[in-house]
């Protein structure tokens, strides 16, 4: 593998051009699953995990252009039953518990001492817990996002949030039959999760056009599944999300924080985007509250998503830090 020469000049600025990986390949992690992973940048460069949120989305090409290949060894894998990973979809054997020791097989397959830790959004909560659990392998974190993955979040995601497009949560509510009494929670998780293949694909569709909106911020079109692969996929990725997201991700509020404040004393940069209607920017308040000398950073300009300019730059600001000192 030939490594990437760190420019003499100036750190780059975002956004980093595409790339692709000089090493991918598949872990077997036991009880029949195996995660696919890929290395990105520099080989020689501070090694970082990025972790997809989701849960149950995978990783994306744009994500290997979030930090300077240049500077980072940059690690994406998909999480159990995501993306590449095998078999797809798959919610047996499949806890935050089984992904955070996911996380530390990979570290040591690859032969990593310590890195970096960052994820957005469910990827934040699970570098929590992994960081938490595993802290000497922790160089520090970066938490873009915050998802606390209790009631609350659900709460306003699925429900509070509905009258800033009431036109957009009408036709999700809509979509999800059964006992109306219900939460629409409940009945969307099990319509996703139910035998009804066309009544799980509509309420996905609603899932992701509600999802779209509040990530954009304006009404978002209907998606349309392009063939049969493609919603057999997406299908797959949101019954994964229901799993997770009925059982707050193995985790819950109270919990998450709990394991937050045993990261004192490592560093640990939280940013949230102060137009983020996905997650609230008070979540990022209280993680912040919890994790001893940890520093926040509210992103103007920026929702829910990476991708956004000043976002891509907080990443960057924030990656920078932890890079050694040059004498």
């Amino acid at each position: 593998m030939q490594a990437i020469n760190p420019p003499s000049g100036p750190a780059a600025s975002p956004p980093f051009p595409p790339i692709e990986p000089w090493q991918s390949g598949c872990l077997p992690v036991g009880d029949g699953h195996s995660i696919h992973f890929e290395q990105c940048g520099n080989p020689q460069g501070l090694p970082m995990v990025v972790l997809h949120g989701g849960p149950g989305s995978g990783c994306s090409p744009r994500m290997r252009q979030l930090f300077d290949p240049a500077r980072f060894r940059i690690v994406l894998f998909d999480q159990r039953g995501c993306g590449r990973s095998t078999p797809r979809g798959e919610c047996a054997h499949n806890t935050t518990a089984d992904l955070v020791a996911d996380i530390e097989r990979l570290r040591g397959h690859l032969g990593v001492e310590r890195w970096l830790v960052t994820g957005g959004s469910w990827g934040a909560a699970l570098a929590v817990a992994y960081a938490a659990a595993h802290r000497e392998a922790c160089l520090g974190a970066i938490l873009r996002g915050i998802f606390l993955t209790g009631p609350a979040d659900l709460e306003w995601f699925f429900v509070g949030a509905g009258a800033l497009f009431p036109q957009v949560w009408q036709a999700l509510d809509a979509a999800t039959p059964g006992d109306r009494q219900l939460p629409l929670t409940d009945r969307l998780f099990d319509a996703v999760q139910g035998n009804d293949a066309i009544v799980a694909a509509e309420a996905v569709r609603r899932w992701m056009q509600w999802e779209a909106t509040l990530d954009s911020g304006c009404p978002a079109p209907l998606p349309v599944f392009p063939d049969a692969d493609a919603q057999a996929a997406l299908l797959a990725k949101y019954r994964l999300q229901a799993h997770y997201l009925r059982r707050h991700c193995f985790l819950g509020e109270p919990h998450l924080l709990e394991l937050a404040a045993r990261l004192g004393g490592l560093p640990v940069e939280i940013l949230h985007g102060e137009k983020d209607l996905v997650c609230r920017v008070e979540n990022a308040r209280r993680l912040q509250h919890a994790v001893p000398g940890s520093r926040l950073r509210i992103v103007a300009d920026a929702g829910h998503s990476p991708f956004a300019p000043s976002m891509q730059q907080a990443l960057t600001d924030s990656a920078v830090r932890f890079l050694p000192t040059q004498g």
